[in-house]
């Protein structure tokens, strides 16, 4: 591993324990030469799953377009990146398990919304009028009406 800071190829593993619900693993290293200490994350390489998208197109599966857009619905929410993380590491885990080579893109987002669903209404909403393509009020009002009427069926039945 190089390190960070002064480019120096010797190094030392000081800590190494594997992330929850992945196969990735996290080591704390320190270099031998500068004496400065540095975090890395190792995944096994697996094989690339391509995403088909809505007009066919094929493109590289990347688990920072998942993070960014899941992100994005949750600015401004009292929701930890630690949250983020563990629900892109289930979603990738999932998509992993399911699929080997093509993954169709709008599996991807009704995952992410099935995730949100259970962490933040606003994020799913926010989400939701992205990846849905509400065209006006009026969608936005039918998603909306679902949505509450799917919240108060889970309240009751708890």
């Amino acid at each position: 591993m190089k390190c960070p800071f002064c480019g120096s190829l010797k190094d030392q593993v000081i800590d190494s324990r594997p992330i929850e619900h992945t196969s990735a693993v996290k080591r704390r290293r320190e270099c031998s030469e500068c004496k400065k200490r540095y975090t890395t994350f190792e995944r096994p390489e697996e094989i690339s799953l391509m995403v088909v998208k809505s007009d066919n197109r094929r493109e590289p599966f990347d688990r920072k377009k998942i993070w960014s857009g899941i992100d994005r619905a949750c600015r401004k929410r009292p929701i930890a990146a630690e949250t983020i993380d563990k629900m892109v590491n289930e979603i990738e885990n999932e998509l992993m398990g399911e699929y080997v080579m093509e993954i169709p893109s709008s599996l991807i987002g009704e995952k992410i919304l099935e995730k949100l669903w259970g962490i933040d209404l606003v994020a799913y909403i926010r989400f939701a009028s992205v990846y849905r393509k509400f065209a006006d009020i009026d969608t936005f009002m039918q998603e909306l009406k679902k949505l509450k009427k799917e919240h108060a069926k889970r309240l009751t039945k708890d």
